[in-house]
């Protein structure tokens, strides 16, 4: 049986880290002092599961800092009536907090955008986790003037960005530097160099 008191340890990372981060939203602070983070991470890391750092997950994913997730969806502006692409594990927490907002949610990874394609156009796109470059084919799943939100890989710096989709392009602007893991599939492709 575990001695770690969970309910407390939810309830200091909504006050020690997310409010004093600036972190308002009533949404994301409810669902983030509800939803278990330790159900998120291996039996061997329960204990940590608050600590603002990254994790790996039994599969092997990361579950990115609490903090990091979230500013990315306090920027995300989440409505009920949105309908949500997440780039990320529908099991997984960042789809347990969005699930208490709204009821139209796609959960897709990286790899398998064409699968998206059936529920689209999307006025909100969360990507979790950190992208070199967003493909084509995942700025054109989102409705004119969608949300996106993501985290954005520059050099060995990662920032959380936000921007809005117009005919098929979107300008990010990133808000604060923040650890968030890479996504392999949205790396920059190499370019052709002599």
């Amino acid at each position: 049986m575990d001695s770690v008191n969970f309910e407390e340890m939810r309830r200091a990372m909504v006050d020690s880290q997310l409010r004093t981060s600036g972190v308002q939203d009533p949404m994301v602070l409810a669902a983030m002092g509800r939803i278990a983070r330790e159900d998120y991470v291996p039996a061997s890391h329960r204990a940590i599961a608050y600590m603002d750092r990254s994790l790996l997950t039994e599969a092997g994913d990361v579950l990115n800092p609490a903090v990091s997730t979230a500013l990315l969806l306090q920027a995300a502006e989440v409505k009920a009536t949105d309908n949500v692409l997440l780039i990320g594990k529908d099991n997984g927490y960042v789809a347990a907090i969005l699930k208490t907002a709204v009821t139209d949610l796609m959960a897709v990874s990286a790899d398998d955008l064409p699968s998206a394609t059936q529920d689209a156009p999307y006025s909100l796109i969360v990507v979790d986790g950190a992208a070199e470059e967003l493909p084509e084919a995942l700025l054109k799943l989102a409705a004119d003037s969608g949300r996106i939100v993501t985290g954005v890989l520059e050099g060995a710096v990662t920032r959380l960005a936000k921007g809005h989709v117009h005919g098929g392009k979107v300008a990010l602007k990133t808000f604060i530097d923040s650890e968030i893991a890479p996504i392999k599939a949205f790396a920059r492709k190499a370019e052709f160099v002599f």
